[in-house]
C-alpha cells in the first residue's frame, strides 16, 4: 500500500488522486498515524477484498461508482456518497460488482 504525501491545509478532491487499473485494486494511505489511518482504494469490477477482522470499526465511503459490502454475511449495496461503519471484530468483505472508488477510516484509539 503506497503512502502520499498530501499538502496540508490545501482542498482537494480525493477521487483525483487514485486511478482504476484494469484487474486489480489500488490503495493508497493518505494518513497514517499510530492512532489510526485514512486509506483510498479503487477496485477494478469483479475485484473484492480478501474477507478480514479487524479489532477496529471501521468508516467506508463511496466516492465514485457502486459496492458491495459483505458484513457478518449480510450483504449491502452502496452507491457514491453513501458510507458504512463496519463493526471491530466482525467478518467483512468489500467486493466490485462494478469498479468504484472508497475511503476507509480507521480511528485505533478509543479502544482501551
Amino acid at each position: 500500500m503506497n503512502t502520499i504525501e498530501v499538502e496540508k491545509s490545501k482542498a482537494l478532491k480525493v477521487v483525483e488522486i487514485i486511478e482504476y487499473l484494469s484487474n486489480s485494486i489500488v490503495s493508497k494511505k493518505i494518513i497514517h498515524k499510530i492512532t489510526g489511518n485514512i486509506s483510498v482504494m479503487a477496485v477494478d469490477k469483479g475485484e473484492a477484498l480478501t474477507e478480514k477482522l479487524s479489532p477496529y470499526d471501521s468508516f467506508v465511503q463511496i466516492i465514485d461508482g457502486n459496492a458491495e459490502i459483505v458484513i457478518d454475511g449480510k450483504s449491502n449495496l452502496l452507491g457514491t456518497g453513501q458510507s458504512i461503519i463496519i463493526p471491530a471484530h466482525t467478518p467483512n468483505t468489500v467486493k466490485a460488482n462494478e469498479r468504484f472508488k472508497m475511503i476507509s477510516t480507521v480511528i485505533k484509539s478509543g479502544y482501551e
